[in-house]
């Protein structure tokens, strides 16, 4: 009971371990399965997604497939379900030939992280393949002599399958001379012997002939034969003999052809032609005919084809010695192939995360790659290593497979491209070495913001500037690349002068011009300080910003500004209509004596603001002068009795911009020496300005009155002219219309008739009180009387009635007006007489 239980403990530790083992395994991307051999195409071989602990949607997404190395494809992993499949049916004879166990391996890529995962599968043999012989029958011809107990070698049958599947025994056909045994040999192939037991008589039997089987350990068993025909020879006695039952001999892979390899040699005892002794190969495989080649003479073996050690690293051959007589005999010639270094390492570059991204994480997979040698033992075994680079790291995943891992952060803007090579050297002597190159591009990643070319910008500006005109241009780089490179400009938020900043000046998005947008004047804004942003096009942004001051300039755009005299006194003093702001000098003053001083501002600054004054007009030049830089009005000399009492002066104040703008000022100075006689001056000067002033003033009214009773008059005349002139077309109408009636009628009637019309009637009434008019004769007279012309007019007092008038109308100007309207009207009248 407690041995039972013992056992069971230990086959539950087995188990764990079993666990333990697959589990780590997983957990370092190392897969085995199983699955017999001539499995149809889509056979299910394993569950990959489970035995990674890979969710199904995450195969889509990581594109894992697997890598195709370029060999022949014997796998493939369904995304559907995560299973791995074969691609196609597979012979393990085919593809594994004689090795004991078949392994086909695979990588299975993931990306996203990027990843590699190894795996292997064996395929497991089934007996579909019977023992075979090359020939179906073989003749072995011997000597009646020949002592019991010589062994003769058979052919040996062959079964491509392995294991108990393999070929495990042969058996004979029963003789009461020959007997059967096998020996293994140093490839471990069971080689069939046949040996004589009892002597043979030629005379007696001639002929014998056996069947030989061989038979697998499987599964049926299956089996082979092939007939053995044995032919006893009568006479020669002796046969050859080998010096050696087995020549072995060990040659370099890298041997030339041709070369020899060893030479076999055997005796015959016999004399004469029976001693005479052939060489040749045995019933050997027809590949290794074409390796090697024996001289039928000496028994040199020479090579005639390039040995691969990774193809064969063993030959065994059967020599046969054959005298004249027919007598054989058998040695073995074992080859061993060694191995040279003659295979560079192949590196294999399965899968390179390129570009990546410069933030990416250290320990990031980078490249996957292997590393295979065809050499054996030292030569085969590779060390790998990547240029010195402190950025980068090599890691051994498993066997030979190694990822390139990130040792440092990387940084686009100090390198954005690697060239990071891997070198690979075997253990041979000398080393052979092969190196492979990853070009690994760096993906821009946002992690720089504008800079500015300088830490500040000012710039300088007239005033009075033309608006859109281009005050200076900041500029920004971005070490980024690409879109997170492009840099844009923008103002920062400000005002000026309680107004939005946008309405003065603005930058142009691209280039980072900055214009103004409106005219500035140095007396109302003299410096606007604003920032100016740049921001590049990544995602998210990044942003700098930078100060702009910008110095508006002054020009000389304003004239000296008078405060002192005033400018109401300065238009009196100008125009002598007064006498406000006068300013008093004594005639007892000496020169340089202070008389006043004009007071000037400009609105400007710097030397389009330093005002000078002087003396640009005065009634007596040389009596008075002007500080230059003061503006103080000093007299020249003692004022002289012949110098007037009223003085007039007229300063210039300049200012020293270029050009230069001035104003002026004028100064009225009284010499006198009290104030009496000031304002005696001042009242004899108001009442000659008070004379002028009323003359003019008369004279002005005088002719304003003519131009007025002219112009009413003209208007008058104009509107009896009119009134005239439509009256006498309507009557014209109506004589035409009676005329044309009774044409012959009229003739006798008397003039008076015609004076009853209502239109000509009404017409001479207005002019007339006596009219006169025949029809005999063709003059007609009119007499007026003095006063018609005058009713005529609106008799109403006016103006012009005043005798004491300056501006009266005389009668006889009334007269000649009414005179000229009569003698329109008689003309009229004529004219009406004359068409009658």
């Amino acid at each position: 009971m407690c041995a039972a239980g013992r056992r069971w403990g230990r086959r539950q530790r087995v188990l764990l371990w079993g666990v333990l083992l697959a589990a780590w395994e997983a957990a370092w991307g190392q897969l085995r399965y199983s699955v017999p051999e001539e499995k149809p195409k889509g056979s299910f071989v394993g569950d990959v997604a489970k035995d990674l602990g890979l969710q199904l949607p995450a195969l889509s997404h990581r594109d894992a497939h697997v890598f195709d190395t370029g060999r022949t494809r014997y796998f493939f992993l369904d995304l559907q379900n995560g299973h791995l499949s074969m691609m196609e049916q597979v012979d393990r004879e085919e593809i594994c030939a004689a090795v004991p166990k078949c392994v086909l391996n695979f990588e299975i890529l993931v990306k996203q992280p990027m990843n590699i995962y190894k795996g292997e599968v064996e395929i497991l043999d089934i007996n579909d393949n019977a023992p075979s012989f090359p020939e179906r029958s073989s003749v072995l011809e011997i000597i009646e002599y020949t002592a019991p107990g010589a062994r003769f070698p058979l052919e040996k049958a062959h079964d491509p399958d392995i294991g108990v599947n393999s070929l495990q025994n042969y058996e004979c056909s029963e003789s009461s001379y020959f007997t059967l045994d096998m020996k293994n040999g140093d490839d471990d192939v069971k080689y069939p012997e046949l040996i004589l037991v009892k002597s043979l008589d030629r005379e007696e039997q001639a002929v014998h002939n056996l069947i030989l089987t061989a038979t697998d350990g499987g599964s049926p068993v299956k089996s082979g034969s092939t007939i053995i025909q044995i032919v006893v020879l009568d006479g020669n006695d002796n046969a050859p003999e080998f010096t050696q039952s087995v020549y072995k001999v060990t040659v370099r892979e890298d041997v030339t052809v041709g070369s020899r390899v060893l030479q076999v040699t055997a005796t015959d005892r016999d004399e004469g032609t029976n001693a005479e002794v052939k060489y040749s190969f045995f019933k050997i495989p027809e590949k290794f005919d074409k390796t090697f080649k024996l001289d039928p003479e000496s028994g040199e073996i020479e090579i005639t084809e390039k040995l691969n050690f990774e193809e064969h690293e063993f030959y065994e051959l059967v020599v046969q010695a054959r005298d004249a007589g027919g007598l054989a005999s058998h040695s073995k010639v074992h080859i061993k192939v060694a191995d040279v270094n003659n295979h560079v390492p192949e590196i294999v570059v399965m899968s390179v995360f390129s570009p990546v991204p410069e933030d990416t994480p250290l320990g990031t997979v980078i490249a996957i790659f292997s590393v295979q040698d065809r050499d054996s033992g030292a030569n085969g075994e590779v060390q790998c290593s990547i240029t010195e680079s402190l950025l980068f790291r090599l890691e051994k995943s498993f066997d030979n497979y190694y990822r390139v891992v990130t040792a440092e952060l990387l940084d686009r803007e100090q390198e954005w491209e690697y060239n990071v090579t891997v070198r690979a050297a075997d253990g041979g002597g000398p080393s052979l070495q092969s190196s492979r190159v990853l070009c690994l591009r760096v993906l821009d990643v946002n992690d720089n913001a504008p800079v500015f070319l300088q830490e500040r910008y000012s710039a300088r500006l007239r005033e009075n500037n033309v608006a859109g005109a281009l005050v200076l241009r900041v500029r920004a780089t971005d070490s980024d690349w690409g879109e997170n490179a492009r840099v844009r400009y923008r103002l920062g938020e400000g005002g000026v002068r309680g107004s939005a900043l946008s309405s003065y000046v603005s930058v142009q998005a691209e280039t980072g011009a900055l214009y103004a947008l409106r005219s500035f004047d140095y007396e109302q804004v003299r410096e606007v300080g604003l920032w100016v942003w740049a921001e590049d096009g990544g995602s998210p942004a990044l942003s700098s910003n930078v100060s702009v001051r910008l110095v508006i300039v002054d020009e000389n755009d304003n004239a000296p500004q008078v405060l002192y005299p005033p400018a109401a006194a300065a238009a009196a003093a100008a125009s002598g209509s007064g006498w406000a702001g006068v300013e008093l000098a004594a005639r007892s003053s000496e020169a340089g004596a202070l008389v006043a001083k004009v007071v000037a501002v400009d609105a400007d600054a710097g030397q389009n603001a330093w005002l000078s004054y002087e003396l640009a007009k005065a009634t007596e030049p040389g009596l008075f002068r002007v500080g230059l830089h003061s503006g103080e009005v000093r007299t020249a000399r003692s004022p002289l009795a012949r110098d007037a009492a009223r003085q007039s002066l007229v300063v210039l104040v300049k200012d020293h911009g270029r050009p230069a703008l001035s104003a002026t000022a004028t100064l009225s100075v009284v010499l006198a020496d009290s104030v009496a006689e000031l304002l005696a001056e001042l009242g004899s000067a108001a009442r000659a300005e008070a004379e002028a002033g009323a003359a003019e003033a008369g004279g002005s009214l005088t002719r304003w009155l003519v131009l007025a009773v002219a112009a009413v008059s003209c208007l008058f005349v104009a509107f009896l002219l009119l009134l005239l002139a439509l009256r006498l077309r309507r009557w014209r109408r109506s004589q035409q219309q009676l005329l044309a009636a009774a044409s012959g009628a009229l003739r006798g009637v008397p003039a008076t008739h015609f004076v009853g019309i209502d239109g000509v009637r009404a017409f001479l009434h207005s002019y007339s009180h006596d009219v006169s008019l025949t029809d005999d004769s063709r003059k007609s007279h009119l007499r007026f009387s003095p006063d018609s012309c005058c009713h005529t007019l609106p008799v109403r007092p006016t103006a012009f009635d005043h005798p004491d008038s300056d501006d009266l109308v005389t009668s006889d100007q009334v007269a000649e007006s009414c005179g000229q309207a009569s003698s329109q009207a008689t003309v009229a009248i004529k004219e009406v007489v004359n068409w009658r």
